[in-house]
């Protein structure tokens, strides 16, 4: 398992009415979508069959991520602040001594209402920063094999 996902409450608040909607609205729904193509016949040719079917697959495929992301999740307050980079907190770094970002370490789902970029934890970045405090100095390497300095110049608590 990776590392756990932490989630304000109103984040996970509002996944959780996201899968309560995916689940209860949206499934019954394309349920429903698909038996009234079906009846309509022949369905290799029926555009509306394959995009509910098409709509069936992206829904399940969010309840599912929706019911991992909950399951797994850290609700609370933000990391407590400090000086060293974790989960939840806004960096403002500069990589290669010139080109200044400020990102949320944590998920998509956590900055849904913001225009924050956001790294995974997992990613090549935030597996490099996470514990690297302010300051420091870190490397790693881009998905392009090429070798990315990451100076952390300042830290926050996400206010999403």
């Amino acid at each position: 398992m990776s590392n756990p996902m932490w989630l304000s409450q109103e984040a996970y608040d509002r996944l959780k009415a996201e899968l309560e909607n995916a689940i209860n609205i949206e499934r019954p729904d394309i349920t429903r979508r698909i038996q009234d193509a079906r009846e309509e016949g022949d369905l290799k040719e029926n555009g509306g069959y394959h995009a509910a079917k098409e709509a069936q697959n992206l829904n399940e495929a969010r309840i599912a991520r929706l019911t991992q992301i909950l399951a797994e999740a850290v609700v609370g307050e933000a990391p407590p602040a400090g000086d060293t980079v974790v989960q939840g907190m806004v960096v403002k770094a500069e990589l290669d001594g010139s080109k200044r970002i400020e990102f949320l370490l944590g998920s998509s789902e956590m900055a849904e209402n913001t225009d924050l970029t956001v790294y995974s934890p997992e990613s090549p970045i935030g597996v490099a920063i996470t514990g690297a405090k302010i300051g420091e100095t870190v490397e790693y390497t881009a998905p392009t094999g090429k070798k990315i300095t990451v100076k952390i110049i300042a830290i926050k608590h996400f206010e999403g």
